[in-house]
């Protein structure tokens, strides 16, 4: 008896990665176990930095409101310390808006906590 292969399926599922390839660079698009290394390890990329674009966001919150406190005489920490020990539940995502685009709000949380 012949040996049946389902060349149907192992098509569509070749055609489904390549498709999905189609921009990448020289062989990356087109070579089958090229394209398919390239799409597993993008996908391991987007699963880590997933995770890292939480870490960097947050870097750079605490970045914008140390840089906005300190043109008010007082340090990131001193600020957020203060801040907690008054209980203004503001997150940094908030505070690094307010520092940002309304001077004025950070600036009366700075006199509010001074």
């Amino acid at each position: 008896m012949p040996r049946s292969v389902n060349s149907v399926a192992s098509r569509a599922r070749r055609k489904k990665i390549l498709k999905r390839t189609r921009g990448n660079f020289l062989s990356r698009k087109n070579v089958w176990t090229v394209a398919k290394n390239t799409y597993e390890k993008g996908l391991t990329y987007a699963y880590r930095d997933r995770r890292n674009k939480k870490r960097n966001f947050r870097a750079l919150w605490i970045q914008r409101i140390n840089a906005a406190a300190r043109q008010y005489g007082i340090s990131y920490s001193q600020f957020m310390g203060k801040l907690n020990a008054q209980n203004i539940g503001l997150n940094r995502k908030v505070l690094a808006d307010l520092a940002m685009n309304n001077p004025q709000a950070f600036e009366a949380i700075i006199n509010s906590v001074k």
